[in-house]
């Protein structure tokens, strides 16, 4: 019913993906009051980047009912590829804006600077993207807790961001701009998937303080985007052991607001 999804939504519990550019969007929602999604994972890469090849891969994963497509893209002709992508798709599209941004500067981790970021943020929502994986929960004060760690960092953009904040010793450039990333969404009706950078990527780590630091970090990052109008969804909670995936949900619900 059209008032449950407005309840939702304002709750914070619903988003609806739906960049104000993306004219062919046939709108849907993501949240627990919704049914199960399925999103599909495509993209060019260095060895193989083909627009055409991309075009293909959004229609069969439209045509086999994925809900949501990522184009995850870090070769060839980005910008061209996702054009296509978005103009061929009727389900939102999101990307992990990082791996433009190192596209851009050449793989070089020290040329990243934060209006370089924002500029490619800016160039894919007026694209028509309707969700970004940015990388803002993971601060310097953590970095401790990511040595005790059997396996470290698993995500590519923690380990982007971790390079990063170890070469400046500054701290994490998409948490400093976090205030102008969410100016943009809000512009272009972008939604936030706050990736759990810390995320376990082995069962030795799960629910680690370097997962929970950084959950209770995202939950701040929620209420200050819903301040400004901006929808959010929290990734997670990565690699748990069966016994611990109830408590993860229950945690993750509770530091982050249900987001």
């Amino acid at each position: 019913e059209p008032e449950l999804v407005r309840s939702e939504v304002a709750r914070g519990r619903m988003i609806i993906p739906a960049n104000i550019n993306h004219t062919s969007l046939e709108p849907m929602a993501i949240g627990i009051a919704s049914t199960c999604k399925i999103n599909a994972n495509i993209g060019s890469s260095a060895l193989a980047s083909d627009v055409k090849g991309e075009i293909e891969k959004i229609q069969i994963s439209q045509q086999y009912k994925a809900d949501t497509a990522m184009d995850l893209s870090t070769g060839g002709d980005l910008d061209e590829i996702r054009r296509n992508v978005i103009e061929h798709s009727k389900i939102p599209i999101g990307t992990v804006p990082i791996y433009q941004i190192i596209h851009d500067v050449n793989d070089k981790i020290e040329d990243l600077d934060i209006p370089t970021m924002l500029d490619v943020l800016e160039r894919q929502a007026q694209q028509g993207v309707s969700y970004f994986t940015i990388h803002a929960g993971f601060l310097l004060q953590n970095m401790p807790n990511v040595a005790k760690r059997k396996m470290g960092i698993v995500s590519r953009g923690g380990a982007l961001m971790a390079s990063w904040m170890l070469h400046y010793h500054q701290e994490n450039p998409f948490f400093q701009a976090y205030d102008q990333i969410l100016d943009i969404c809000a512009k272009y009706d972008v939604s936030l998937s706050l990736g759990d950078s810390l995320r376990p990527g082995c069962l030795a780590d799960a629910s680690d303080d370097a997962q929970l630091t950084e959950l209770k970090v995202l939950g701040d990052l929620t209420l200050r985007a819903w301040e400004k109008h901006v929808q959010v969804m929290i990734e997670g909670p990565g690699h748990v052991p069966l016994n611990q995936i109830e408590r993860n949900m229950k945690i993750q619900r509770e530091l982050c607001h249900e987001a």
